[in-house]
């Protein structure tokens, strides 16, 4: 157990974690059976040892961080591992990478039931489906999602100041008065386009070659998240690359899904599933026409962010593509997004349809439609700055 301490103290030491994530505050840390799940490459390890760096000194021994790669931990399984933690005195566990266990679920739970003072906080893949596909969990377990940075969080860290997140309903009613107290500090468009093309990820801070590291990333995502969680044969490896790359070059057509099976030669039900496990490793973002859903075929296929576009040499996306990426990107997390009408018209939450366009325009004053325009300082009226879409979380 005292290697796990040494590894423990020494991450803990030498964390660099520029910004603090505002999940942080959310979550109720006083649950005993605590979930973070996202993307890879959000900073789900540096969340679990920036909780730990805030809240135990780098040498109490009543909070461990582990990651399931380890052999030992493998070997001997979670459950045990925590009993011998616990039985030492340990109180807090931080378990990384918990799908690395063939039958995590059922350990957590062992754990739950036979160690009552012991808090467990584990992080893992956005596929993961904890109740769903894990009723052992139902009722035990509290899950939360971190996302990658917002617009807001990359213009935090590069400016130093600390803008607050707005709510939708305030950026609707009140996006003048937020955009020009914003503007007092610093021109917001000045850092857009370097986050639209590197700014999601918490890597970029990295001395490496972000777009290698990012094609690391999804290659993974397809690899381990999909492939090894959803227990899908290695055969069918290449074919989900495959389909995940056809998507992407489909720009912004509506997806033909009889087509793409036909090229891929596998049944339409299958492409289906495969898009789907897509959208949960946070590679794509399914958008629906108003009422249908899943398994029904989209409206559109979107990347699940503008970062990911620009990692697709030799495709070039049309910018407003990539604008459109970033809108439904920032509105998932807290909103339903469908689509409507033409290209670049969205309807959020059943109730507000918005349309992106590049330049403000004259509208009748009566029109019900909302505009995100992405050449805008502050905006008018019903036509809102796209920029200031990105401070929603």
């Amino acid at each position: 157990m005292e290697s796990f301490f040494r590894t423990h103290k020494y991450l803990v030491e030498h964390l660099q974690a520029p910004v603090r994530r505002d999940l942080m505050d959310e979550i109720n840390w006083k649950d005993r059976m605590i979930g973070i799940k996202g993307a890879r490459g959000v900073g789900k390890t540096t969340f679990l040892l920036q909780y730990a760096k805030e809240n135990f000194s780098p040498d109490d021994h009543t909070c461990l961080y582990i990651n399931t790669n380890n052999f030992y931990v493998q070997n001997i399984g979670i459950s045990e591992f925590a009993g011998e933690f616990y039985h030492d005195g340990g109180k807090v566990l931080l378990i990384d990478q918990v799908f690395k266990q063939p039958d995590w679920s059922h350990q957590l739970r062992e754990c739950y039931d036979r160690y009552p003072g012991l808090k467990i906080v584990f992080a893992g893949s956005s596929v993961m489906r904890l109740k769903e596909e894990n009723p052992e969990l139902n009722g035990i377990v509290k899950s939360y999602n971190l996302r990658g940075f917002s617009f807001r969080e990359f213009l935090n860290l590069k400016t130093g100041m600390r803008f607050p997140a707005y709510s939708l309903k305030d950026v609707i009613q009140h996006h003048h008065e937020i955009a020009n107290e914003i503007l007092k500090h610093v021109n917001p468009r000045d850092y857009f386009q370097d986050y639209l093309h590197h700014g999601f990820y918490p890597f970029f801070l990295e001395k490496q070659n972000y777009s290698e590291n990012l094609l690391k990333t999804m290659n993974m995502m397809i690899e381990v998240d999909i492939l090894l969680i959803k227990q899908i044969e290695l055969k069918y490896l290449a074919k989900i690359k495959q389909l995940f790359y056809l998507l992407t070059m489909s720009g912004s057509t509506v997806p033909n899904v009889s087509q793409l099976a036909q090229e891929l030669g596998m049944s339409r039900a299958t492409v289906m599933h495969y898009i789907k496990y897509l959208e949960e490793a946070r590679l794509v973002n399914m958008i629906y026409a108003r009422g249908e859903e899943f398994p029904k075929k989209p409206a559109r296929v979107l990347l699940h962010n503008s970062n990911l576009m620009y990692s697709f040499y030799p495709k070039r996306f049309d910018e407003h593509d990539v604008q459109e990426t970033f809108f439904c990107n920032t509105l998932w997390k807290d909103h339903k997004v469908n689509k409507v009408g033409n290209i670049g018209s969205f309807l959020i939450d059943q109730q507000h349809e918005f349309r992106i366009i590049e330049h403000a325009t004259k509208l009748k004053s009566k029109s019900k439609t909302l505009f995100a325009v992405n050449q805008c300082d502050v905006g008018e009226g019903n036509q809102i700055p796209l920029w200031l879409f990105g401070f929603l979380y």
